[in-house]
């Protein structure tokens, strides 16, 4: 975690405790795209290659139908901040930072022998935050240590939604009328930020992704050992 956030992150919102050495080897990955940017495909496939790595999607964190407001676009507000139980989401990267070997265990998340009979403090432990709304919530902002956006252009993004079979069907004229607004507002925020985010090519392969990402959070860790 960088230095000027560290205090911030410990005192104003969480009230964690780190000693330096664990936080130098725990490691909180974001990734964010747009709906059916790729965000999911590509973190399944680093949960599977990644040491010790547990992930938190943000779409868990949506409250139900009837909590959710409907807007003067005349659509459900979902691609908004308020949609989300966010001190929920907040609280569950907590129990990761305060214990990530209970949180493994607790998610069936496989943990390294050696990090039940070791020093955890020598163990690496990776949490990946992937969702839509990462970067416009600013004590999440804080805790990454990586961070990645994935774009794709207007017509594929609303071709692959057109595929998608979701719990609550999308209404006619959702996509064009909130979902890509919102998106479009969401982006500009983030690139307001001037927080540091690695761009992804959203219409390469999966696997030229993951590699690109995999062999960047390699050299992510290695520098923070």
């Amino acid at each position: 975690m960088p230095a000027r956030y560290a205090d911030e992150w410990c005192i104003d919102r969480l009230n964690f405790e780190y000693t330096d050495a664990l936080l130098n080897r725990m490691t909180c990955l974001s990734i964010f795209s747009v709906t059916n940017g790729g965000k999911t495909t590509l973190t399944n496939r680093l949960i599977k290659s990644l040491p010790n790595c547990c992930v938190v999607h943000q779409d868990d964190f949506f409250k139900k139908p009837d909590q959710i407001e409907v807007g003067e676009d005349g659509f459900r507000q979902w691609d908004v901040i308020t949609a989300l139980d966010m001190d929920a989401m907040v609280n569950t990267i907590r129990g990761w930072s305060e214990n990530p070997v209970k949180f493994a265990h607790s998610h069936g998340v496989n943990v390294s022998p050696s990090t039940e009979v070791a020093d955890p403090d020598q163990q690496i432990h990776i949490l990946i935050v992937e969702g839509f709304l990462l970067y416009n919530y600013k004590p999440l902002m804080d805790v990454y240590n990586k961070s990645y956006y994935i774009s794709i252009p207007y017509e594929e993004c609303k071709r692959r939604r057109s595929t998608r079979q979701y719990t609550v069907p999308d209404p006619p004229g959702l996509f064009e009328g909130h979902v890509w607004p919102m998106y479009l507002k969401h982006r500009n925020e983030m690139v307001e930020s001037g927080l540091d985010i690695a761009y992804l090519d959203g219409l390469k392969s999966e696997e030229g992704i993951y590699s690109q990402v995999y062999e960047d959070i390699q050299n992510t860790l290695l520098n923070r050992l």
